[in-house]
């Protein structure tokens, strides 16, 4: 197994962001520093990470947490404001148990809604990378008055930002002033940009499904492990395949937008 694979599978980040931890000469095997990500490692490697031994492959996990505003899409902050992870319990008198999380992608302190939690970094890397296009659905109050049908068109065809065209998105009108928006790109605030382009800025912002997943019955702060069927789910969304309803039948793959 390839070293940055190797990490993200004990846990230790995002297959891309352990190749920065190699990079930075913070990874050691059999007790030399190694810098090169694409490094074969086996069962009887000892790969240590700023000097601390890993066991290897941690038990992989995934977490669905209703991010409340004000909340930050980190797993820590030097500032000690909350955070995403910190809303997961842990057993103080036994964390080491406890597999290090993080976030899967980022929700903007001033939104809320629906964000995931692993230590699989593959599967971290599947949702999040564009080229994999999992759709990120998206409920929006804006201001700006009632939200008319060509503003709906726009946001289907894509809008033109200072960083490039976005993709054609699914947008439908719920209320007057209430939009929900379905992306697969993750630019930064990039609902809130294609918003205000089309005229109507963002008055309030949360993320209510994240490929197969929806944030039904989940209150602001709590969170659930999602079930092996649901990570199976998630998987399937990343590689364009069939997702199961909640009554284990097969539903579309990718669709276009509406």
């Amino acid at each position: 197994m390839r070293l940055a694979k190797y990490l993200a599978h004990a846990g230790v980040a995002s297959r891309r962001a352990a190749e920065t931890v190699i990079a930075a000469g913070r990874v050691s095997v059999d007790g030399e520093i190694a810098r090169d990500p694409a490094r074969d490692v086996g069962e009887e490697s000892r790969v240590s990470v700023d000097g601390r031994a890993l066991k290897g492959a941690e038990e992989r996990v995934a977490y669905a947490v209703h991010k409340p505003i004000g909340v930050l899409s980190t797993a820590k902050d030097t500032h000690g404001r909350p955070t995403v992870v910190g809303l997961v319990d842990k057993d103080p008198t036994n964390p080491s148990e406890h597999p290090r999380l993080y976030p899967v992608g980022r929700l903007d302190a001033d939104s809320s809604g629906l964000i995931l939690l692993t230590n699989d970094g593959e599967l971290a890397n599947r949702l999040t990378h564009p080229s994999f296009e999992v759709p990120k659905t998206y409920r929006a109050k804006l201001g700006g008055g009632p939200v008319g049908d060509g503003a709906l068109r726009a946001l289907r065809r894509g809008v033109g930002l200072e960083d490039g065209p976005t993709a054609p998105a699914r947008a439908r009108r719920v209320k007057a002033d209430v939009i929900e928006l379905t992306i697969h790109e993750g630019r930064n605030r990039q609902v809130r940009r294609m918003c205000e382009a089309v005229g109507h800025p963002v008055r309030a912002l949360e993320r209510v499904a994240f490929g197969p997943l929806r944030l039904d019955g989940l209150a602001p702060g709590a969170y659930r492990r999602l079930s092996d069927g649901e990570v199976e789910d998630l998987r399937a969304a990343a590689a364009g395949r069939p997702s199961r309803d909640a009554g284990g039948r097969a539903t579309g793959g990718r669709r276009g937008p509406l």
